[in-house]
């Protein structure tokens, strides 16, 4: 098996399929309409609101996580939560959550954080209420710490995965979804807006960006490579320029699933195909194979 033949197997395995696809579209788009007929009396399906997250971005990945919507909620609701007294982004989160178990009683919803979680059988829908700003930014709900707005700008980050999409040859979303396996079986506590922005840093200067799937053994060993370079660094998030810290709780996988690339790398330079797929496996498992 060639390089290029394994590793097109391996995104092609961490693809949905077409009807995962479809339940997950027809789960946030219940979940959209039902808060659209509440706060905006319609009954759209996508109106003031968009999917960020992986769904958002193209870069999900089997098997189903999360459907992430940011929702738009209007003026007057801002203005209606700022006369109360206390924690008023948990508040709103709670009348979110209020407004959406009319429609999925029997669904064990809960708030927390910045979202609320709709948990369906197969999919996770989790709704994010914001508010427009003039400068094209949100502020959605901090529950910690008392309470607080934080910007975000989903549509930023949209355009700087594209550009860097398109600017390799769709080597960052192939990237991105490649390291999100490795997350997912190897169980490393890294999040995956992290990877995203990480894979966009790597791909700026790494000297193969923009090759074909020839090179992604390369690529996977040299990303975790850079990975681990940036142990207890920070990233910044596109258009607020939140600084996020990456800490240090994934470093050491980072650096056995670095290890087990450098094999299998070599492995498939000597022309030992199935060593290279044992190794590969202890980092994707059976999404790749042998």
């Amino acid at each position: 098996m060639s390089v290029n033949d394994r590793f097109k197997a391996l995104l092609s395995n961490i693809t949905l399929t077409d009807d995962q696809r479809a339940d997950g579209a027809i789960k946030h788009h219940g979940v959209r309409q039902c808060l659209n007929k509440y706060y905006w009396d319609s009954t759209s399906e996508t109106a003031n609101s968009m999917l960020i997250g992986s769904w958002g971005k193209s870069t999900r990945v089997r098997p189903p996580r999360d459907v992430d919507v940011l929702f738009q909620l209007p003026h007057a609701v801002y203005q209606r939560f700022q006369t109360r007294i206390g924690n008023k982004q948990s508040a709103l989160l709670q009348e979110v959550k209020t407004v959406l178990q009319k429609t999925y009683p029997t669904t064990d919803m809960r708030g927390d954080g910045q979202v609320v979680v709709v948990p369906f059988a197969s999919f996770r829908v989790e709704v994010v209420p914001a508010f427009l700003l003039d400068n094209g930014q949100y502020w959605i709900c901090n529950t910690h710490d008392g309470g607080k707005h934080v910007a975000t700008d989903p549509k930023r980050e949209l355009e700087k995965i594209e550009e860097s999409n398109k600017k390799t040859g769709n080597n960052t979303r192939d990237l991105v979804r490649m390291m999100k396996c490795w997350q997912q079986e190897c169980s490393v506590p890294i999040k995956s807006f992290h990877i995203e922005l990480l894979a966009m840093g790597f791909l700026d200067q790494w000297e193969y960006a923009g090759k074909t799937a020839v090179y992604y053994d390369w690529m996977v060993r040299d990303f975790l490579k850079y990975l681990i370079s940036k142990t207890n660094s920070y990233v910044f998030a596109p258009g607020t320029i939140e600084l996020m810290a990456l800490g240090s709780d994934w470093k050491s996988r980072a650096e056995s699933a670095h290890a087990r690339a450098v094999k299998a790398c070599q492995y498939e330079s000597d022309g030992m195909p199935y060593s290279a797929g044992q190794e590969w496996q202890k980092i994707f498992g059976y999404y790749i194979p042998l």
